[in-house]
């Protein structure tokens, strides 16, 4: 069995594409195709479901994958210890991370790391679902919220800043709100997530009691995008994290930050972002390389909060 056949097979199960494959190694496409019917021969099973329009794996190609993809992992961190430092950022790195923060923020991050490292690979995850990083192979999880006790090792991005925030339309016909108590005549765009409606917490310092609201609109949701795009509608206000809106909508006005000498967020405590890796994965050079990347990319303050000067 040829190292190679199992390299190719990762990558192609990974990209779902034969071409991004040959593409990543600098070989003909003809030749990963070769590799991948020869390993399917050796081992006796079919691991790919094969159409003119996609890649898929069969059941046993799944299977095979997580063992495989292990296996290569150790291999890769054997062979950068012996390298050394010299031996270059290569190979694949797995990212997960919430639909929206990956869509708007990480994504464009990636290209970049990807751009300084060329013969980096990177399997960007977007979910919304709560995933072990070990059993499904991560080698990064940026997580949103408090952590539980475990074996993962963590690095702070910040922690999240909020902006309660409606369209100048909106408050033409409705008027500003002159504090939280006044938001019970308003029309809040509300979301509603696997814990059930958020409330609103405001205070005016870090250490007061918050005032908590449950906001009330004709609205409900629980994509945050919908919501947004209905306050740049004049729909209604809406409170969410600062990296959620476009640096444009407050930029040109679109959007107009609310009672800022307020404190709000959508929970008692403190909710603040992480980059966590399984301990085993973090000792790998290119983990390590994207890790201090992506928290130099975000910057301290994070870039994001950058809207919150175009309400002052």
């Amino acid at each position: 069995m040829q190292l190679n056949a199992l390299r190719y097979f990762v990558m192609v199960a990974t990209t779902g594409s034969f071409a991004a494959t040959a593409k990543h190694f600098k070989v003909p496409p003809s030749s990963v195709s070769r590799f991948i019917s020869g390993l399917e021969q050796e081992i006796g099973q079919q691991l790919f479901y094969r159409n003119t329009r996609s890649v898929r794996l069969t059941e046993i190609g799944e299977k095979y994958y997580v063992q495989i993809r292990d296996v290569l992992d150790t291999l890769d961190f054997a062979n950068e210890q012996v390298a050394g430092k010299g031996s270059g950022v290569r190979g694949l790195v797995r990212i997960n991370t919430a639909v929206a923060l990956g869509r708007l923020h990480i994504s464009r991050i990636v290209n970049k790391l990807q751009e300084i490292y060329p013969d980096l690979s990177v399997e960007l995850i977007l979910t919304d679902t709560f995933i072990d990083p070990v059993q499904e192979g991560v080698d990064i999880a940026i997580r949103i919220g408090s952590l539980p006790d475990s074996a993962l090792i963590a690095r702070k991005v910040c922690d999240q800043q909020y902006v309660l925030c409606a369209s100048p339309e909106y408050l033409e016909r409705y008027g500003v709100p002159d504090s939280p108590e006044d938001l019970k005549k308003h029309l809040c765009l509300v979301y509603k997530g696997l814990l059930g409606t958020q409330r609103w917490y405001f205070r005016q310092e870090h250490h007061d009691k918050p005032i908590v609201l449950e906001p009330q609109g004709t609205l409900t949701s629980n994509n945050a995008d919908v919501l947004v795009a209905a306050a740049l509608e004049g729909r209604g206000i809406v409170l969410f994290p600062t990296w959620i809106f476009e640096h444009d909508s407050f930029k040109n006005r679109k959007l107009v930050p609310l009672l800022p000498e307020w404190i709000g967020t959508v929970d008692p405590h403190s909710i603040g972002i992480h980059l966590v890796s399984p301990e085993n994965r973090i000792r790998s050079q290119k983990v390590r390389a994207v890790l201090d990347f992506i928290l130099k990319e975000i910057g301290t303050p994070p870039y994001w909060d950058n809207i919150l000067e175009f309400g002052k």
